[in-house]
């Protein structure tokens, strides 16, 4: 899933696709898919001098965490002619050359001072600012700070239910293994609100056991695609909305794929994901939450939030990784309604570091035959839509 570009938040839509890819299977024919090596952000863009040698979709990632970190956007680090033509994000300005030298130098005091490790990302000094902050803020000394999402979890708290105990009741919660193993697939209509956007698109959703699903967004500029077939993902969308027509998603973007794709039929959630902890306190809009962390088959971290009263899950957070820090993408489920007897979220709101969006369904079938072929890589973004008289 997608979100478009504000005039604010100009080009950051390509790195908003690479949020909601769903994949896992084979091809329509039943062979399997040869794996194709995803392309390198200087195989694709133009005049890369630093951040070679890592795929296009962490490439993007990188270009978002500039701008969470920085506050700023697009056209603020890039020149102004980019945001009508993506060939000029190519062209080289005082901000750039700037930051290649910030790379450069935060790589050097990690590998002098910290091993190697990761330690110092830009959002250490930055913090929101496109200057690093040199005196402290009382306000924010002495003020309450807002709960940090925590990146590691530790071990269960005695007397805290285990992870095991708050899956099983999740899985009740939502109709139990019986009935959740009855539907097998499901079709799903409804619309879709961007992050800067007018009026909201129609979505579709297709997705089938055990971990296949595929997003079209129907936007007037043409239909965004979002597909997971189980071991590949890719993200397809119009010229107009990004410089990547075809993004073939890998690393942290690829579990996170998975993890959506195996909750929409969460049985086997457990066997998914690994490393379970619980024991970090969390609420949710003031509300007591239960808190449990897990490891993607990846290894990057996710944390899944369930309400103690109904059982049912309520947020995700997961982190994908760009090649200077970790970025954190949030979904919170809401507007539960049986669906075959079994619970499914007919809203959830996605944030990420460059946006929001929101869906909304209208319509679920279940048990709906879908052609392979949906789950394959999709094809070239169909045309815009002309307006009727």
């Amino acid at each position: 899933m997608s979100v478009y570009f504000s005039n604010r938040r100009a080009a950051f839509a390509v790195l908003t696709v690479l949020v909601f890819g769903f994949l896992d299977t084979s091809l329509a024919n039943g062979q399997a898919v040869p794996e194709q090596k995803p392309l390198l952000a200087e195989q694709v863009f133009k005049n890369v001098q630093v951040l070679k040698g890592i795929p296009v979709d962490e490439f993007l990632e990188t270009m978002g965490f500039f701008s969470a970190s920085l506050n700023n956007n697009c056209v603020d680090c890039h020149s102004e002619a980019s945001g009508a033509d993506w060939n000029h994000y190519a062209d080289d300005t005082p901000k750039k050359q700037t930051t290649r030298k910030m790379i450069l130098m935060m790589k050097a005091i990690n590998q002098s001072y910290f091993g190697g490790s990761r330690v110092l990302t830009c959002y250490s000094c930055h913090r929101n600012g496109d200057r690093p902050k040199i005196t402290p803020n009382l306000a924010e000394m002495y003020g309450v700070p807002p709960p940090d999402e925590p990146e590691e979890v530790p071990d269960k708290v005695p007397g805290d239910p285990s992870a095991d105990q708050i899956l099983d009741r999740y899985i009740q919660a939502v109709g139990g293994a019986q009935r959740l193993a009855s539907v097998a697939s499901f079709v799903a209509n409804g619309t879709y609100q961007g992050y800067g956007e007018g009026e909201p698109s129609q979505v579709e959703i297709f997705a089938k056991a055990p971990d296949l699903r595929t997003t079209i967004i129907h936007k007037v500029t043409g239909d965004n695609t979002t597909a997971y077939d189980g071991r590949a993902g890719w993200v397809v969308k119009p010229p107009t909305d990004s410089p990547v027509p075809t993004l073939q998603l890998t690393g942290g973007n690829l579990d996170g794929a998975k993890v959506d794709a195996e909750l929409a039929f969460p049985v086997k959630i457990k066997q998914t994901l690994a490393n379970w902890h619980i024991g970090f306190p969390a609420t949710i809009d003031d509300r007591d939450v239960q808190l449990v962390q897990a490891t993607t088959p990846g290894g990057f971290r996710v944390n899944l939030y369930f309400d103690p009263q109904s059982g049912l899950l309520v947020r995700q957070v997961r982190f994908t990784e760009s090649s200077l820090g970790l970025n954190p993408t949030q979904i919170d489920y809401a507007d539960y309604r049986e669906v075959s007897g079994v619970k499914m979220p007919f809203r959830w709101t996605v944030t990420w570091v460059d946006g929001r969006s929101t869906f909304v369904l209208s319509e679920v079938r279940p048990n709906v035959t879908i052609d392979a072929a949906r789950f394959a890589k999709p094809s070239p973004p169909s045309p815009p839509r002309t307006a009727t008289p």
